[in-house]
């Protein structure tokens, strides 16, 4: 049987010889110690004439080196958040191109997205402000199909002077005031999460420290994603767990999370390894927020201290950007 992708690479050649000349157009790569990854990243857009700019955090191994060799325009600055970074690569980009796409240095494009900028992207039009494109999770050199898990759309290619990124210190996704256009899956971007434990759940630790402080914090930073079930696939997850995930029942609710991403949507199609990364991922990761909820709140009240002084004498003082 012939992929979707497979198909879709055979359908835009056929339709199409001549390449857009993509000078209108900025990728913008963070990047902190990627030596790993970048490479991957880089040849992935190489042949496609769009300007690179990279945003570095003072890395200590070879990351400039590899930004140097492929001849892509670095910067270096300061790491506060990661909305914050985006947003300053974006407001620095030396090329001040109409369009930005925003690339992790952990992602790559797959074939069918980089033909689709080749001979579909029309810099010029003005249906549209904005493209959604899916991206395909990796987990230990394995495509995590099922689960709820893909197609998963995120908006990463938009008008510079109408997106940014979401001021928030997690969970932060990037807007755009338009119209967006979700295109079709198998035009994706290819994500690795994670190839070893250690750095998976080492990540998540830290993450789920930040959520925690989130649910508590009275003054939660809603972000600028509307909250809107008919909305965008984005709108759709941001409405599931502000109405339903986060009020329900803290513990139990991350047992129901993991059913429903490991039965009803089918996440032990997945093997060995979609077990491993449903029950990190989808279970032990959302108990751990919870756990951590839990404890702070018994600090607080056993120490009859305000979330901002707890944070202030026992965890890293990064949390107080929540609270701001």
């Amino acid at each position: 049987m012939i992929s979707r992708e497979l198909m879709y690479q055979n359908h835009i050649s056929k339709n199409t010889s001549k390449e857009d000349i993509l000078d209108n157009l900025t990728f913008i790569i963070l990047t902190f110690n990627e030596e790993k990854n970048l490479p991957a990243c880089l040849e992935s857009i190489q042949n496609l004439n769009a300007k690179v700019f990279a945003v570095d955090s003072f890395s200590t191994d070879s990351t400039i080196d590899i930004l140097e060799k492929y001849g892509v325009s670095y910067i270096q600055h300061p790491f506060e958040n990661y909305a914050k970074q985006r947003n300053w690569a974006q407001e620095n980009n030396p090329y001040n191109t109409d369009w930005v796409f925003h690339l992790d240095a952990g992602e790559r494009l797959t074939p069918a997205l980089n033909k689709w900028f080749k001979y579909q992207f029309d810099s010029d039009q003005r249906e549209y402000q904005g493209y959604m494109f899916s991206r395909k999770t990796i987990f230990f050199n394995q495509w995590i199909k099922h689960g709820g898990h893909y197609p998963n759309f995120h908006l990463r290619l938009y008008r510079t002077s109408l997106g940014n990124c979401e001021e928030k210190v997690y969970d932060q996704h990037f807007v755009v005031n338009g119209n967006v256009k979700t295109v079709e899956k198998g035009v994706d971007i290819i994500d690795t999460v994670a190839d070893n434990l250690k750095d998976f759940t080492s990540s998540h630790a830290r993450w789920a420290m930040f959520e925690a402080v989130e649910l508590l914090s009275a003054n939660k930073q809603k972000g600028e994603v509307k909250v809107d079930f008919w909305g965008t696939p984005i709108e759709r997850r941001r409405w599931l767990k502000n109405n339903i995930f986060q009020k329900s029942p803290i513990f139990s609710r991350s047992l129901a999370y993991f059913f429903y991403r490991y039965f009803i949507k089918r996440g032990f199609l997945d093997g060995t390894v979609g077990l491993i990364f449903h029950f990190l991922q989808g279970f032990w990761f959302r108990f751990l927020v919870d756990a951590m909820v839990f404890e702070m709140k018994k600090k607080m009240k056993c120490q009859q201290l305000s979330l901002r002084q707890l944070i202030e004498k026992e965890y890293d003082p990064k949390l107080l950007q929540i609270l701001e």
